[in-house]
């Protein structure tokens, strides 16, 4: 059975349980984590795959996305919780999930100036939320854990004072900035995947945002627009952030790479 079939039922194993309707239920994205939309009612389920065995509590790291999620969702920031069924965590035949709203969404790709205010906005919020949250020192010691190629530990160890034990101001924290984290709706931006909350310096999401606008092929001038929306930092000053967001797409992908069967022969 693939991944993604043993998400979708256990997703809806956990969904009729709560006598939530789900008879055409689907898998809407697969990944690192699978994400199930439980039709016909409007809640999709995140279901927990690859990342999951990074984290020695699951639970206590998804009760905090969900706690998170609640906050900024009462605040029209991001994808909230359920209220259609408890929204998790929950563990169904050895995975773990959650459960969300289903909002409708746009495709495209946002504005410069309405990506950088809404991470102002997001960051804006999160500077209240007062719950309790791993620092960004979490992400450095779990991608330590993945054994990255002794370069790559290296410059992990190089850029961990510099950005992941930082002496600048924290605070809570997205922590996973990329654009497809962020939806288009009608009720404008709403962050989305709420996974890698943490507390640290807010350079941590803005060079994620940077790094991943340029990953799609966006120009200079877009992202000075989009820093120049969010009020700073300047580029030159998010150079460390930037490199250490490049070396975790470099390990986790050297890290799934590994995981894959080898060719048949």
């Amino acid at each position: 059975m693939t991944v993604e079939l043993r998400a979708l039922r256990a997703a809806r194993a956990v969904a009729e349980a709560h006598d939530l309707p789900c008879e055409d239920a689907a898998a809407l994205a697969g990944g690192s984590n699978v994400l199930v939309h439980l039709k016909p009612s409007p809640v999709v389920a995140r279901v927990m795959t690859a990342t999951a065995m990074l984290h020695d509590d699951v639970e206590r790291w998804l009760v905090r996305e969900v706690a998170v999620g609640q906050f900024l969702g009462d605040r029209g920031l991001a994808v909230a919780p359920t209220r259609l069924l408890p929204p998790g965590p929950h563990q169904r035949d050895g995975l773990w999930m959650t459960f969300w709203d289903y909002v409708p969404h746009e495709p495209g790709f946002p504005g410069a100036s309405e990506l950088g205010e809404s991470l102002r906005r997001l960051h804006g919020a999160l500077a209240d939320f007062t719950g309790g949250l791993e620092s960004l020192l979490a992400i450095q010691k779990w991608l330590d854990g993945l054994q990255p190629a002794p370069e790559l530990r290296a410059r992990l160890h190089e850029l961990t004072p510099l950005v992941f034990d930082s002496s600048q101001p924290a605070q809570a924290l997205h922590g996973d900035t990329g654009i497809t984290n962020v939806l288009r709706t009608d009720r404008g931006l709403l962050w989305n995947d709420l996974e890698d909350v943490c507390t640290g310096p807010v350079a941590w999401d803005v060079a994620g945002l940077v790094v991943s606008a340029r990953a799609r092929g966006q120009s200079e001038a877009f992202v000075d627009e989009l820093l120049d929306a969010y009020g700073g930092p300047r580029l030159d000053e998010l150079s460390d952030f930037i490199a250490a967001h490049e070396l975790y797409t470099a390990i986790w992908r050297s890290f799934t790479e590994s995981l894959r069967p080898p060719p048949l022969s």
